[in-house]
């Protein structure tokens, strides 16, 4: 008798169930038959007017990459979008930006009592006045601990005394820029908003007299000063490259975007008269400058590293009070003598803030030979 679901009579010769053990292993699950890359039409379909008798499976694996295409041209689009309305729309400005006010300056020439004193050796008058104790160059510019306020980081004040320090060195100390053969040094450390002030500021040194004939305003007529400190090379060179230094910076919020570094400085520059040679006759002076700016720093100028100059107020002497400085300084050397009559005296080695538009150079802040 045949086995379970098998004919009684057995199997027909010639069907295929003599060969079943050669299939056996072969299974047409589900999963196979959906791995199919053809697949037959429904009856139903087969109803309709179709030409071919299958059909191509969508691959699962062309519908995913087409999907993840589509996705990434998506995010592409959308960060594209953000990235033009951020910088490109005039409509969005910078948190705390806004335009550059002009630059306050104030320059108080302090004219001296008596007869510049004088040496041949810069050491010398250098032991014998209150700069005795400075430092020289870069070394005299020192920046405070950094401590954070309540809207900025330490990193973020640190990056302002950083960026004011420079300023003070590169507008200050450069031999270049003292005797008015650089300028750029000190432009590419603003703002650039105050690029145009700070050009046309200069334009007035070599541009001639305004076309209307009228005088220039005092802030106009010393604004280079404010930007750096600038001697008459007709008149004066430095006789010791190492010029004395000390002073202080401070750090104080304005607002929540604002922050604001004033660097108050004295610098003491060993001078003698232009043209002459290093030989021994050539006598030294000492000219000093007190000079306090004024910065400010938002958020873009603390990652770029740049300075907004508000005020600069500087007192210097020994200068005459004949005729206001304009453009340069133009230091009394030794043995001159101011020849005019002049305010009270006003020692550029202590705080107290000038009253008038010349004052006299206190004997206290001369070398006492």
């Amino acid at each position: 008798m045949g086995g379970p679901g098998e004919p009684p009579d057995g199997t027909p010769d010639g069907a295929a169930g003599g060969n079943e053990e050669e299939y056996r292993s072969v299974v047409f699950d589900e999963s196979f038959v959906r791995a199919a890359r053809l697949q037959e039409y429904s009856a139903q379909e087969r109803l309709a007017d179709h030409a071919p008798p299958v059909r191509p499976r969508p691959s699962g694996i062309r519908r995913l990459s087409r999907q993840a295409l589509i996705l990434a041209l998506l995010v592409m689009l959308a960060f594209a979008t953000a990235v033009y309305l951020g910088v490109r729309n005039p409509d969005l400005p910078s948190v705390g930006r806004r335009n550059a006010d002009p630059v306050r300056v104030t320059v108080v020439p302090l004219a001296p009592q008596e007869a510049v004193p004088g040496a041949s050796d810069p050491e010398r008058l250098y032991a014998a006045s209150p700069a005795r104790g400075f430092e020289s160059g870069e070394k005299g510019v020192t920046m405070p601990p950094a401590r954070r306020t309540e809207h900025f980081t330490d990193g973020q004040v640190i990056a302002a005394l950083a960026a004011a320090r420079d300023y003070v060195i590169g507008s200050s100390l450069d031999p270049k820029v003292l005797m008015g053969d650089a300028t750029r040094s000190v432009r590419v450390l603003l703002d650039p908003d105050q690029f145009d002030q700070f050009d046309r500021s200069l334009g007035e040194t070599t541009g001639g007299a305004a076309a209307d004939g009228d005088r220039a305003s005092a802030d106009e007529a010393t604004a280079p000063l404010g930007w750096m400190v600038r001697l008459d090379p007709t008149r004066v060179r430095l006789a010791d490259p190492d010029i004395r230094v000390r002073g202080t910076f401070r750090v104080a919020e304005r607002n929540a975007a604002t922050l604001e570094v004033v660097a108050d400085h004295v610098f003491v520059y060993a001078l003698t008269k232009a043209g002459e040679g290093s030989g021994g006759e050539d006598r030294v002076s000492l000219f000093t400058v007190r000079r306090e700016v004024r910065m400010r720093f938002d958020q873009d100028n603390l990652r770029l590293r740049q300075v907004r100059v508000v005020s600069a107020s500087v007192q210097a002497g020994p200068l005459s009070c004949t005729g206001d400085p304009d453009q340069v300084l133009r230091p009394l050397l030794a043995g001159q003598r101011a020849g005019d009559a002049v305010p009270p005296g006003t020692d550029p080695y202590r705080a107290a803030s000038p009253a008038g538009l010349c004052g006299t150079l206190s004997p206290a802040a001369m070398p006492r030979l």
